[in-house]
């Protein structure tokens, strides 16, 4: 397995009470600049979803999917609260610079 191959399931928002996003990638850092650059067409360049507000690694990636797959179930209100008590910007605590605005 290659050394920086991490599952992990994942939530970014554009901002506080904005657009939520739920993903999943074996490599967050890498995924989080790819949200920021807008490197893809669809809902999180379209909406500015930029910020990761939550994130959960997992041991293999189809834990990741399935946990994924779970939240992308839940209400959005059971979102936030999993997400309240989170870093407004965990990208941040990653090594990131902080996003302007």
């Amino acid at each position: 397995m290659h050394r920086d191959f991490q599952p992990c399931t994942y939530m970014m928002a554009s901002a506080r009470k904005g657009t939520l996003y739920t993903g999943v990638t074996s490599h967050l850092i890498q995924r989080i600049v790819q949200h920021r650059e807008g490197s893809f067409d669809g809902v999180t360049k379209r909406y500015g979803v930029k910020r990761l507000v939550w994130f959960e690694l997992a041991g293999a990636m189809e834990h990741a999917i399935a946990r994924e797959k779970r939240l992308k179930n839940w209400q959005r209100q059971w979102k936030i609260d999993l997400i309240a008590a989170s870093n407004p910007d965990l990208a941040e605590e990653l090594g990131l610079p902080p996003l302007s605005g």
